[in-house]
């Protein structure tokens, strides 16, 4: 069920996604309510999950992780099991970011982030393509990123 919101919820979420360490005063302001109320929507949406966290975005490169690669996996069963399986696989390996289940040809998407192209090879041949159930994997680096807007558009 999507939920029911509000021009003010609307414009809450907007002001968060764009700078999520605002105060909540400044966020009051901004969305023209007193700090009271917007605290208390702020925590209700926080309880109803849509708001699911804060987070600070790193720049990936200046930390040292100069490759950016994408992993598309195919399995050899989509049992409901293997599937989940495979998930529980992915959520322990660090060097990806980002995993996606497709319909379709491809299994799963993986972001991939490594500190330097052998060490995503080394993932790629040591760990991915050695998963169990793992029937093919196909990679591409990416050259550049051109578009990044980790967030929801949310219309003004």
């Amino acid at each position: 069920m999507k939920a029911r919101l509000d021009a003010i919820d609307w414009h809450i979420l907007k002001e968060l996604q764009e700078d999520g360490r605002m105060t909540n005063v400044e966020l009051a302001r901004r969305v023209g309510i007193s700090a009271p109320p917007c605290l208390r929507r702020v925590r209700a949406l926080e309880e109803a999950g849509l708001i699911r966290g804060y987070r600070t975005l790193l720049d990936e490169k200046q930390l040292g992780f100069d490759v950016t690669a994408f992993a598309m996996v195919g399995l050899h069963s989509q049992k409901e099991a293997d599937l989940i399986a495979f998930e529980k696989t992915v959520q322990a390996w660090d060097v990806v970011r980002e995993s996606y289940m497709l319909s379709g040809e491809v299994d799963f998407l993986l972001k991939c982030v490594a500190p330097d192209l052998q060490s995503f090879q080394n993932f790629v041949i040591s760990e991915l393509t050695a998963a169990a159930n793992v029937a093919s994997v196909r990679t591409a680096l990416t050259i550049r990123r051109t578009k990044d807007e980790p967030i929801v558009p949310i219309d003004d």
